[in-house]
């Protein structure tokens, strides 16, 4: 008997109750999700380290209405302490009775008191955690977390937001700005290089600028909060987990360079008679290498004329010419940059441009004789190649 013949001689009855069961499952069921009204959607966190554990500073996202006047992302900041991130995770459930979930969670902050001892004693409670994205932006804050978490945005609803603004493909190609994941951060730290790096976020009081009417902040705490916006022109370094150096904007954007990220980014460099003149970057080529002791890192870039500081004759306006003058000034400004970030890098012992891990994949024999002298005993050969757009 097919299948076919078998179902048409099932009775009526049958059908039902399998129907009914299916539908009982159904609805019976909650499929291991939470009810949302019982969900706390932290939509970034804050580690701040005090002296009998840590601090986690939690932004909940909050509805702030269903019409077109009202709608928007609000939030509220919850913090609390434990000895662990853990702890502090269900110290924030044990407040407000919301089960706290990190599966939209998009940003981590780490306060200056967290960085001093190696990150990755608190941070494997998010590696574990199962809910939370690897592709989470890791940063640095100047200060505490908690504040910067907790701070009015002038121009968000939520300050995490507005600070995640920062990390746009956009702004990594103004080579400002070098963001880091979760996932990227680890690989730097496990692997042989023990070295990494993250974008170090600055809030600067907006002049003039306070919040809404009646001065209430976020939380729905009383008094007037200045609002601020946000910078991450510094890269803090790491080596072996603990934060060894911050690079200045120029140096990061030396790193940025170095790694081929900038497109349409600008520098500014001066011309024969000391006035400024900003480029553009059209191409981006950057090379780090290591051989016989010695750190090969090579720019070669392509730019034009975006602006002078001084008036130009007008059959200039249109021309995107850079004389060989401005060119070699260039060159010279960009070698001077990539230096201080080679030398950054050999005062603080952070393998950021993982030579280490270049020269582990190329030869384990070579690795095993200098990577004691990487990158502190480097001489480092410079390279910069300008050229202006034909």
């Amino acid at each position: 008997m097919n299948a076919r013949k078998f179902f048409k001689t099932l009775p009526m009855k049958l059908y039902i109750l399998l129907a009914a069961i299916v539908l009982f499952s159904f609805f019976s069921n909650d499929f291991g999700l939470v009810d949302i009204q019982k969900t706390a959607i932290i939509l970034a966190a804050g580690i701040d380290k005090t002296q009998n554990g840590y601090t986690v500073t939690a932004q909940i996202a909050v509805p702030k209405g269903s019409d077109r006047t009202t709608g928007g992302t609000s939030s509220v900041e919850i913090d609390a302490e434990g000895k662990t991130v853990s702890d502090c995770i269900s110290a924030i459930y044990a407040k407000t009775g919301w089960v706290p979930k990190l599966v939209f969670c998009d940003l981590l902050l780490l306060g200056e008191s967290a960085v001093k001892e190696d990150v990755f004693t608190y941070l494997n409670y998010f590696y574990r955690n199962e809910y939370m994205p690897d592709s989470c932006l890791l940063a640095v804050c100047e200060g505490s977390a908690k504040e910067l978490i907790s701070s009015q945005s002038a121009i968000d609803d939520a300050s995490s937001l507005a600070i995640e603004k920062l990390f746009s493909d956009a702004a990594v190609k103004s080579g400002r700005v070098m963001p880091n994941t979760l996932k990227d951060f680890a690989i730097g730290y496990y692997g042989v290089s023990k070295s990494g790096y993250l974008p170090y976020v600055r809030a600067v009081k907006q002049d003039g600028d306070q919040t809404a009417e009646g001065g209430q902040n976020n939380s729905g705490g009383g008094g007037a909060q200045d609002s601020k916006i946000y910078s991450a022109e510094q890269t803090a370094l790491f080596s072996e987990g603990k934060q060894v150096a911050l690079l200045s904007p120029e140096e990061t954007l030396a790193f940025s360079l170095l790694q081929g990220k900038v497109f349409t980014g600008t520098f500014a460099v001066s011309d024969g008679d000391g006035s400024p003149v900003t480029l553009t970057v059209l191409q981006n080529k950057g090379k780090v290498g290591l051989k016989d002791g010695t750190a090969k890192l090579s720019l070669a870039l392509t730019v034009r004329l975006c602006c002078r500081g001084v008036s130009a004759p007008v059959e200039g306006l249109s021309s995107d010419d850079v004389s060989g003058e401005i060119l070699s000034a260039a060159e010279e400004t960009l070698r001077g940059y990539v230096a201080e970030l080679f030398d950054a890098c050999q005062k603080s012992g952070c393998d950021l441009l993982m030579l280490k891990r270049d020269l582990y994949r190329a030869s384990l024999k070579q690795y095993a004789e200098q990577k004691d002298a990487i990158p502190a005993s480097l001489r480092a050969e410079i390279k910069v190649s300008v050229t202006s757009k034909s």
